[in-house]
Order: C-alpha cells, then structure tokens, then sequence
C-alpha cells in the first residue's frame, strides 16, 4: 500500500475512533452490562424514545472519505498555565477548564475532574487519530489530590483509559460514570475505583456534595459490534453553592432533556455545555450540538451562567478552530446574552464563582 494512501487510511481510523466509538486493536468485552430491563435498556442495548440510533457503518466511511475539514494548526501556544490550589475549602467554586470536555472543579474541599484526558491522541491507538493541537492547561504533574472523576461516556476523547489508569495510580479517586462504562474501565486496569449508577441515580460525594445522572441525546460504543451497550449521561452535581448541569456530548433534538432537567432538577446556577465538533450538520446534528443550540440550552435549563467546552484542543470534525468562538459570540449576541454569562474558558483559564 503506497506511504499516502496507508497514513489516509490509519488517521482515518483514527478520527473514527475518536468520534465514534471504533477500537481496531484492543480486544473489548462485549457485554459490559447485566440487569433488568427498564425503559431505556432492552436487555441488549440502552437507548429511549429521544434517543438516537447511531450512524451507519457507512455513513461512517461516507464523512470520511467526503468530508473536507479545515486545516487546522499543528499546535498552538497556550495562553494560560494553571497551577491548582491543593483544596477550596470554602463553597465558592473555581473551575479551571484544561482542555476539551476536562475541566477541574474545587470546592468544599473536594477536587472533581470531568472527562480526563492528558494522551496526544484521542484514538484507540497512539500513532495515528486526531492529535493535540493545544496542550492541557494544566500540567498533569501540577493537579492537585483528585477525588472524584466522572465519566460521562465511553468515546475515546471522554473515556481516555491511559488518564485514568495514571489517575488511579497516583490518587485512588472515585470514578462516577453510566452503566457498562465501569466494566471497560476495569478491562484496563482492575484496581480503577469505578461506581456505576443508571438515570435518575444519585451519588453521595461527601462534603455536603453529591451527583444525579440523567439522560442526554448520545450514544456510546468503543467498537463496531458494542454499540449503546454502556450507558451515557449528564452529570448534575449539587454543591452547596448551587448546582451544577455538565454534559460531556449530547445533541439539541427538541430540547427535551434540558428542559426536563430543569423541571426535575433545577433550578441550575452553572452549565457546562458543548460547543465543538458539530460539522457537518447531516452527520453529526444528532449526537453533538452546534453554538446556536447550545444558546437554546443554556434557554431551556433557564440557567444563570455557563461554560462552553469540547472545542479547540482535539479535530474531530470538519469546522474550524475558532468556527466554535465566532458561532457562540454571534448566537448570544442575538439572544441577548452577554459574553460574562455564557464564557468559553481557554485551556489553563480559571472562573473563581
């Protein structure tokens, strides 16, 4: 096979990796959950009736071989370096965002790490797949004791296996994440403390915190053949300053989710909402919002403030680096939000509440 047509072929792979779920080299267990069937698992595979199914193996091959991304930079310089406090003893909040869907949490005295990845690579394999373009923000020898870390899916650039095993080495934290997810964690490394709760489950973090998971409009597989056989979700995480709404990927569908969040949940004073990875529309509207969705949601969750993430660090899809800044500024400009409201934190860049 000539040098071209191979590398096209592995970062290929490893951009569908990376977005959707397909692992080519490690050998995945395929049932990763067990237990009675409920309104949103068959016995098989989870999903409800505002759920997506995802897409086809070959509208998969299709994005791929059509798609033309825009170029994005090799790397780029951060701006801002993060060196964490060991502990916010008090109920303020600072969150620090390090990159992508990761972002640090410290308040009441617990350290809370959404999403951790530190790889160069969001892939399956570590020599080809969408690559760094922007370092962490924060250094992973710089964290502070992490506590608790919640995983809200199993795609590669949410559930990065390496973090969490150096994680786990270093911290022993809790891993609060959806159904299944625990079992392909603990194919990795057995000794990971992993806790897996269903949709309306809620979790005691201590410290006078805790966190309920509840649905979002994804899906989850980390191979062709184990499709929506882990669960996925939004974290709610209560604080006594407040709650908090993070979800790591979901796409708008009609608002459903959020406004029944708000209903059951709310009232939210922080969300933290995708941005990134939405190009093009008729391959990925269902399962990742754009800018102009995420004003909708920040609407719908009737929410005082928010954090845009997931954009910038890994190319997953087709639009630009900045295409996520520009979109988000022009759709809160039209909706009437100011930019102190709904803020996009910049790798290593902190918000003290």
């Amino acid at each position: 096979m000539p040098f071209f047509t191979r590398r096209r072929l592995l970062t290929g792979l490893g951009v569908i990796g990376a977005a959707t779920g397909f692992g080519i080299l490690r050998v995945m267990p395929l049932n990763y959950y067990d237990g009675p069937v409920s309104d949103h698992w068959d016995g098989t595979r989870f999903g409800d009736a505002h759920s997506v199914r995802p897409k086809s193996s070959a509208a998969l091959w299709r994005w791929r071989w059509e798609r033309k991304p825009a170029e994005w930079p090799a790397h780029l310089v951060n701006e801002f370096a993060d060196k964490p406090p060991a502990r916010i003893d008090d109920e303020s909040w600072r969150i620090c965002h390090v990159g992508h869907a990761t972002n640090l949490i410290q308040t009441a005295g617990l350290n809370i790490l959404t999403d951790p990845i530190w790889s160069e690579r969001s892939s399956p394999i570590s020599f080809a797949g969408p690559k760094r373009a922007t370092d962490p923000g924060v250094t992973f020898d710089a964290l502070p004791k992490i506590d608790i870390v919640l995983v809200t899916h199993n795609h590669y650039d949410h559930l990065d296996a390496p973090t969490l095993i150096r994680l786990a080495q270093r911290d022993n934290p809790r891993v609060i994440t959806p159904l299944g997810n625990d079992t392909i964690i603990k194919s990795y490394d057995s000794t990971i403390r992993t806790e897996a709760y269903d949709w309306g489950q809620r979790a005691d973090l201590g410290n006078g915190l805790a966190t309920t998971l509840v649905p979002a409009q994804h899906w989850s597989a980390r191979g062709f053949r184990d499709r929506n056989k882990a669960l996925w979700c939004t974290f709610i995480i209560e604080t006594p300053a407040g709650k908090i709404y993070h979800v790591g990927d979901t796409g708008y569908g009609d608002g459903f989710y959020f406004k029944q969040a708000r209903a059951q949940h709310g009232p939210f004073r922080l969300a933290i909402l995708p941005i990134g990875a939405y190009e093009p529309r008729w391959f990925m509207r269902d399962q990742h919002m754009n800018p102009e969705e995420a004003v909708k949601a920040f609407n719908d969750l009737g929410v005082e403030s928010a954090i845009g993430h997931h954009y910038g660090t890994f190319q997953l899809t087709d639009e630009a680096i900045d295409a996520p800044l520009i979109a988000l500024d022009d759709a809160c400009k039209a909706a009437e939000i100011s930019s102190d409201k709904f803020r996009v934190l910049r790798p290593g860049q902190v918000w003290e509440l």
